[in-house]
């Protein structure tokens, strides 16, 4: 049998699901693993907090000789950073769940748990309890990756999934997000893809072993989804849902992308519903892979916390990303299919002068739908056969100047 000690630094959702999940399954652990996992300490400033193990300073957790492993679960990048810097200068395995902190640093903190001969494990930082990055590194090291793409933020799938099926509007979907306690007061990162894309940068690096910076990584976010796309995307046969996607290209450059996109009903991924992920990876020779589960929430998340800290238990040293700086495809030299939506005045010759823009870029029209008019304006919807983006984006320039468009009010890929 052998004594783990372990420091946990925030006890908010996750950690104190860390900490219940070690004493609730503390037989089991031992008796699979033959390792007695003990809470030493528990830092948080939050004053409503009470425990026996609980201490205000971090540096009393980070800096005792007794702990083995320390647990970050305070989320953002300060001052986690710094705390989790200095516990791998001080030799001790860091695990943690903070996925911003890992997109935005995870080559210095890689660089300094090498250094001191320590792990850093961070398979809580995507898809919660599903175990993608052991997955990756671990079931599917035979393979060359090619792709990984899927659903990474639950918060965004609930929301798109209560407009779906039951007709709510963006803002009362987010609303209800709220109450349930999917979404943050401040929803941004979630709903703007800012987590999606730290994730992304997380799945690419890991995937393709590449150094990925999460600001290249091409973002967009859900809130000019409207239930006129809903409406139109169901009844075409697409589900609308915010993806992460990266691709590795025979040249070398990986495509790293989040946004909204219509996904055929066709495929799996669209009836991923409610705050559950899915992600996918292709690889050879195993080809498609599906991970499905619950993204978030204390559960699931301290499972892979708690997965990693008997990974580090064990002394597995598994290495963070890769050592070169990944080429990173321009989004205006991707291709996919788009669909267009338009506000257009019901009169003669609209379709022909946008018709003609679109030609003159080299833009190929797959279909046209009007929409029934309200007032003056007709909605008018378009989707274009496979293009790249920036033949796509001078077309939508001359068309937005054209006296026949009112507005152009939203623009959505189709596909992954």
């Amino acid at each position: 049998m052998k004594k783990v000690k372990i420091g946990i630094l925030g006890y908010g959702t996750v950690g104190a699901a860390v900490d219940k999940l070690i004493r609730k399954n503390h037989k089991e652990i031992l008796e699979k693993e033959g390792l007695d996992l003990v809470i030493e300490k528990i830092a948080d400033t939050n004053p409503r907090i009470k425990h026996s193990h609980l201490v205000r300073d971090a540096g009393k957790v980070i800096d005792d000789p007794e702990i083995d492993i320390i647990v970050e679960t305070i989320g953002g990048e300060s001052p986690a950073k710094s705390f989790v810097l200095q516990a791998l200068r001080n030799g001790k395995h860091v695990v943690t769940s903070n996925k911003e902190l890992i997109a935005k640093n995870m080559d210095e903190l890689a660089r300094t748990a090498r250094k001191n001969g320590v792990s850093l494990l961070f398979e809580a930082s995507v898809g919660g309890g599903i175990p993608i990055i052991a997955g990756i590194r671990d079931c599917l090291v035979a393979n060359r990756i090619d792709e990984v793409y899927g659903i990474v933020n639950g918060t965004t799938n609930y929301i798109l999934s209560q407009m779906e099926e039951f007709g709510k509007e963006f803002k009362d979907a987010l609303k209800e997000a709220q109450q349930k306690g999917y979404a943050e007061a401040d929803p941004r990162n979630d709903i703007e893809g800012y987590d999606a894309a730290f994730k992304a940068a997380i799945l690419a690096s890991e995937a393709f072993q590449v150094k990925v910076n999460w600001r290249d990584v091409y973002r967009e976010g859900i809130t000019r989804i409207t239930q006129e796309d809903i409406g139109y995307a169901n009844e075409s046969g697409y589900a609308i849902k915010l993806v992460a996607i990266a691709k590795r290209h025979v040249d070398g450059k990986i495509e790293v992308r989040v946004h909204p996109a219509l996904i055929s009903m066709g495929l799996p991924l669209a009836y991923v519903s409610g705050a559950m992920n899915a992600i996918y990876i292709k690889a050879d020779p195993v080809g498609e892979q599906m991970f499905y589960g619950q993204g978030a929430g204390g559960g699931p998340t301290a499972s892979a916390v708690v997965a990693d800290i008997i990974s580090a238990a064990r002394g597995q040293l598994p290495e963070a990303g890769g050592k070169t700086k990944a080429v990173i495809k321009d989004i205006a030299d991707t291709k996919s299919r788009y669909y267009v939506r338009l506000a257009v005045p019901d009169k003669y010759g609209v379709l022909s002068k946008i018709s003609k823009a679109f030609a003159d870029e080299k833009v190929s029209v797959s279909n046209v739908i009007q929409r029934e008019t309200t007032g003056t304006y007709a909605t008018l919807i378009i989707i274009l056969h496979e293009i790249e983006e920036k033949n796509l984006s001078a077309a939508l320039k001359k068309i937005k100047q054209l006296h026949v468009v009112k507005s152009i009010d939203n623009v959505i890929r189709v596909g992954l």
